[in-house]
């Protein structure tokens, strides 16, 4: 957590600025919504700030920093660059970092009205992004391992969430999904965290990906996953024949891994409600939602 005694503001933002990138210091800035583990700003037209703030580790920004330019030019939706660095310092002692700005707004606070459009959408910028991962590639110490190796996780989450009635229905996903058979082919590239609120929309359909602090290299099940929790009902079937490089076994791992993506989802506005940190009241319904379509299959 960031230390209690500095409070994340514009003012501090600008400040920054000021002291390692005085060119950008007079620009317009204006917090906009952030995820769990940095807090953003608008940064003029063009730009954003994003600077650590739960995030134990500035790993996750210097892998943004490194990748992120070598993926964006190849990818058919807009997606975060770095264009500049921000070091820690006497003012601020965490890393924070200025990236084009992805117009429109995250889902979670938006909605997607043209389905299958963005079932195509998602297909097409997955099948761009999922290409062999060079070597050294960054893998996943938490993500992108086989959902029979995570089911303490799962179960910790559906133990959570106490879903009551449907607890059989989901935990009878997740067992399919752990007796799918493994990702055999090389290592591609995968998001890592697709959901809500790292998908943005505009004129109802998706128009960026943002948030690639999860970046690895592994199985793409762990992106599939958004068939069911980032688009609406009735287009996973559409999205799945769009992108066209998922055998059943695929299919059903990724529809586990939704599964668990929803329980996450569900806790999180649990947690909103509490007033936990990093609680996010809104995601609730999202995850329910999820959930649901997840039951109903494709």
């Amino acid at each position: 957590m960031t230390a209690p005694e500095i409070v994340l503001t514009a003012d501090l933002v600008r400040d920054l600025l000021r002291d390692q990138h005085p060119d950008l210091a007079g620009l317009p800035i204006r917090e906009v919504p952030g995820g769990w583990g940095n807090q953003m700003w608008r940064l003029g037209d063009e730009l954003a700030v994003r600077v650590q703030r739960n995030d134990p580790t500035p790993q996750l920004q210097l892998k943004e920093r490194q990748w992120l330019p070598v993926l964006a030019p190849r990818l058919p939706l807009p997606v975060p660059v770095p264009v500049r660095s921000g070091e820690p310092s006497e003012r601020f002692p965490k890393h924070w970092t200025v990236m084009t700005w992805v117009p429109g707004e995250p889902l979670d606070h938006g909605t997607i009205s043209r389905g299958e459009h963005a079932a195509d959408t998602l297909a097409d910028f997955l099948r761009a992004l999922h290409a062999e991962a060079p070597a050294d590639a960054p893998v996943s110490a938490d993500r992108g391992a086989h959902p029979r190796d995570c089911t303490d996780g799962f179960e910790k989450f559906l133990e959570a969430v106490a879903l009551d009635d449907l607890a059989a229905d989901v935990r009878a996903v997740w067992d399919d999904a752990a007796a799918a058979g493994a990702w055999e082919e090389p290592p591609g590239w995968v998001h890592g965290d697709l959901h809500p609120a790292n998908v943005v929309v505009a004129e109802g359909t998706l128009s960026g990906i943002v948030d690639f602090g999860d970046l690895f290299a592994g199985d793409p099940a762990w992106d599939l996953a958004a068939a069911w929790v980032v688009l609406p009902e009735g287009t996973a079937a559409r999205f799945f024949e769009r992108y066209a490089r998922a055998d059943e076994s695929a299919i059903r791992r990724a529809r586990g891994l939704a599964a668990m993506k929803s329980l996450f989802l569900i806790l999180m506005g649990q947690n909103g409600d509490r007033g936990l940190p990093g609680g996010k009241p809104h995601w609730g319904p999202a995850g329910r939602a999820a959930l649901d379509r997840v039951l109903k299959g494709l």
